[in-house]
């Protein structure tokens, strides 16, 4: 399902289910010894996915340990992205050459009538400008859940930015416009730093990718290097 709203550049593995009893490398698992052992299974699913994609990448094989802030550490020379919620993991990498970074997220859809953000929570999420074009989106098409695209869109483009920049752009900070062709366009501050390998200025726009099917909101963005 990933692979549909990727760069071509980029190569994906993902999982759908439960997330099983699956292999850690001996690195792997010492980082997530102490964890519970439902985050040590969904832990080792990603890591499972992410074995595969680097795989089809033709990508040196080895322990995926997380860094400072939880992001996946990827070989020298590979750019790459884990996500994962109830019943789907999944993982998209490429090589640092076609791209300075990716990000990808996945989240459940609500049930049928219900919220994916109450209010509280998406106003903490979206700007004044985002709420009302939530609302036009809404009006003009029931039925999809565009308050989960817009935060899926935002922890894609902040999956993205950090690895590459340091910055940890909150959700207010990051200025999302849905497309209903299933795109989006991401604007970060002029304040911004520019990601490491790419020559996208400041306040530039980052175009992304969603897609809602099987019950699930998936989203993708990429920098150009």
């Amino acid at each position: 399902m990933i692979d549909d709203i990727l760069p071509a550049a980029a190569v994906a593995a993902e999982s759908f289910g439960p997330p099983g009893d699956r292999e850690l490398l001996p690195a792997e698992a010492a980082v997530i010894a102490s964890a519970d052992p439902v985050r040590r299974r969904e832990f080792a699913a990603g890591r499972a996915v992410a074995r595969a994609a680097l795989a089809r990448l033709q990508a040196p094989a080895g322990p995926v340990l997380p860094g400072r802030a939880g992001e996946p550490r990827w070989p020298d020379g590979v750019v790459g992205s884990i996500t994962h919620c109830a019943g789907y993991r999944a993982c998209a990498v490429g090589l640092a050459r076609d791209m300075a970074a990716i990000g990808i997220d996945a989240e459940q859809c609500p049930p049928p009538g219900g919220v994916a953000l109450d209010g509280g929570l998406l106003a903490a999420v979206a700007g004044d400008a985002e709420r009302a074009w939530l609302a036009e989106l809404s009006a003009a098409c029931p039925g999809t859940p565009w308050d989960l695209v817009l935060f899926c869109a935002k922890e894609s483009v902040y999956k993205a930015w950090y690895p590459r920049t340091g910055e940890r752009p909150g959700p207010r900070g990051i200025t999302v416009r849905i497309g209903q062709p299933g795109t989006f366009a991401a604007t970060l501050p002029r304040g911004s730093a520019v990601p490491r390998g790419s020559a996208v200025p400041p306040g530039a726009r980052l175009l992304g990718r969603w897609l809602v099917r099987s019950g699930l909101v998936v989203t993708a963005v990429s920098i150009p290097p």
